[in-house]
């Protein structure tokens, strides 16, 4: 008896020594990439999502999805199966649609609509209880150090209609694009990119229509493109600004070029804060900015204001090769007195109009000077309408069904290329079939 004791403790040992060195189980192997499918294996997006690992896919089949989506899993892929008919909606009682707080996050091919707050937030900023969050709570300044930027993001084929703040909502995030959207009915910008320098972002292929503002841009830049896209109809175009309440101040290199910038007086939309109506482009304290190539037409207070923000003044701002036409006034350079100007220049601009008068011959970019203070226009804008209130987005172009797991973003490698030498002003009817208001 003792003998064979003896021998099953030997054999026991042999086996713990071995183990060292035997075949991997099959917990220890890497998990290939998998499509979660909702409804089909979970009922809901947010079942689906925190089941992901890194590299999967949740597909999502045609339906109204009542939920906040919450993404804090690097590298996975949220894809519609069908753009127009996944929809997650917030019924006007829950802040967001979707919030994505973790790098190389795809968000493709779906509605976001209904929100009190932003359609799509992706952010790396977090509050006091580790939660995500947009902006700031207006009482303390953020320091950068606390919060690194999120690193890498895809916001593609989304439509983002009928939210309290912001449709399509980057803030604190780089390495990304925002591509092929369309946004709508934002009571405060239909697509906004706040607080990163070296942001590394382009956005391009968007449509903004029937918002408060069309796009904006707050003390964001370093390598962020905004090239391509339609800001018409809303009740200003795009903002590019400066704010005190946000990190990385002045706002400061970016570029806006080749964009469709028109017809930005649209009365059934959203009220704007300060009461905007009627602007194509507005630069409020920026710096450095590059804007060029643009087509500024139709707006009935001013296709370009160049301005302060408080006491922070428009600086070394380029406006370059730009085509104006049929606007209240085409360029008005108003730095106040607490926020004066330098350095901003014009050239190869087709300025009908501008106040000061003769801004491309008194301020060149061959050799930028100080001019005097034009005036800004005043214009009475019309009562807005409730963000739900807004009329629904026409059909969007759909990337189809998917079959496979998507590849994951990886970052700044996979950001879109620009090539500012190519691009050429846009045709009025740029994105047109995407739009609702064409004129």
């Amino acid at each position: 008896m003792r003998n064979r004791l003896v021998a099953l403790l030997l054999v026991s040992a042999a086996v713990l020594v071995s183990g060292c060195s035997a075949p991997a189980t099959p917990d220890d192997t890497e998990k290939a990439p998998a499509i979660l499918a909702v409804p089909a294996d979970f009922p809901t997006i947010t079942g689906a999502v925190d089941a992901a690992s890194e590299g999967d896919t949740v597909v999502v089949s045609a339906g109204v999805y009542r939920e906040t989506v919450t993404i804090d899993t690097a590298g996975i892929t949220l894809r519609g199966q069908d753009r127009n008919g996944v929809v997650i909606d917030g019924e006007v009682l829950r802040g967001n649609g979707v919030v994505v707080s973790a790098p190389r996050v795809t968000v493709q091919n779906l509605t976001v609509r209904n929100a009190t707050q932003n359609g799509v937030l992706v952010t790396g900023m977090r509050n006091d209880d580790g939660a995500a969050v947009g902006g700031h709570d207006g009482y303390r300044t953020i320091d950068p150090d606390d919060f690194p930027l999120l690193d890498g993001f895809l916001v593609d084929h989304v439509t983002a209609s009928n939210n309290g703040l912001y449709g399509i909502y980057a803030f604190n995030a780089s390495n990304g694009a925002i591509t092929d959207s369309y946004a709508s009915g934002g009571a405060d910008s239909g697509i906004y990119v706040g607080q990163c320098q070296g942001c590394g972002i382009v956005v391009s292929g968007n449509v903004a229509e029937r918002n408060a503002v069309g796009f904006e841009i707050a003390n964001a830049g370093g390598d962020l493109f905004v090239v391509g896209n339609r800001f018409a109809g809303n009740r200003v175009g795009a903002t590019i600004n400066s704010d005190y309440q946000e990190a990385y101040l002045p706002q400061a290199g970016a570029t806006f070029a080749g964009n469709l910038v028109a017809a930005n007086a649209q009365a059934d939309t959203p009220q704007q804060a300060d009461g905007g109506f009627g602007i194509g482009i507005g630069i409020a304290g920026g710096t450095q900015n590059d804007v060029r190539a643009n087509l500024v037409t139709g707006n009935p207070a001013a296709g370009l204001i160049v301005t302060s923000a408080e006491d922070l003044g428009p600086i070394d701002n380029r406006i370059i090769g730009n085509a104006f036409d049929a606007n209240g006034i085409d360029a008005v350079y108003a730095p106040s007195a607490r926020g004066a100007g330098s350095g901003n220049c014009w050239e190869g601009n087709s300025l009908a109009s501008s106040s000061p008068a003769n801004l491309e011959t008194a301020s060149p970019c061959a050799a930028p000077t100080t001019v005097p203070s034009g005036t800004i226009p005043q214009s009475t804008a019309p009562a807005g309408i409730p963000f739900p209130d807004v009329a629904a987005p026409p059909i969007q172009p759909d990337l189809g069904p998917l079959t496979a797991p998507a590849t994951p973003w990886r970052g700044g490698s996979d950001v879109p290329q620009v090539d500012l030498e190519a691009l050429g002003i846009p045709a009025p009817t740029l994105l047109a079939d995407r739009a609702a208001v064409t004129g």
